[in-house]
């Protein structure tokens, strides 16, 4: 496939989406949206056999949802994956990882959004401060065993596709 002409479609601080005009191997032409936004980091801290999750309101699907912290930077801010993992893990949790270690990079949604993620696996965890941003105000923070967790995820309390992608990949390391 190969693209023969672009245009912006909508930009604010936090998203761009653009129109692809391409052009398929069988010459057919189509047009294709796509949502870019910055990569972002996601953190598992656990302890204790356990995690430590974020709940907070989610717009676009009117609910509250839980899910490991994560995020990207702020506009006019920048750093190094692993920084952002431990921004990301203070900012939301207050907690401070006194080991990181990466797990994987995911792309998240590839059909749509030029988004990917890394996955990092945070142990050795110390309390402090939470800084949560504005949009983030309403925010909780509580710590559920693995088993909980999974039965979190049988019975859909816990949908974050993100979130569910990096669980599985702690399971195969």
């Amino acid at each position: 496939m190969r693209t023969t002409g672009s245009r912006e479609v909508y930009r604010n601080p936090w998203i761009r989406v653009r129109e692809d005009v391409v052009e398929r191997a069988d010459g057919s032409t189509g047009i294709y949206s796509v949502v870019e936004k910055p990569d972002f980091a996601l953190v598992l801290p656990y302890e204790r056999d356990g995690f430590w999750l974020v709940e907070q309101f989610r717009h676009p699907i009117g609910r509250r949802a839980w899910e490991f912290p994560q995020g990207t930077w702020t506009a006019g801010s920048d750093g190094s994956a692993e920084e952002l993992a431990r921004a990301e893990l203070a900012e939301e949790t207050g907690l401070r990882a006194g080991s990181l270690r990466h797990l994987g990079h995911l792309d998240l949604a590839p059909g749509l959004s030029t988004q990917e993620f890394d996955v990092w696996l945070a142990t050795d965890l110390a309390q402090g401060p939470t800084a949560r941003e504005a949009t983030e105000a309403d925010m909780r923070s509580a710590f559920v065993s693995e088993a909980e967790l999974r039965s979190m995820v049988r019975d859909g309390r816990f949908t974050d596709g993100p979130s569910l992608a990096a669980y599985a990949l702690l399971l195969l390391a």
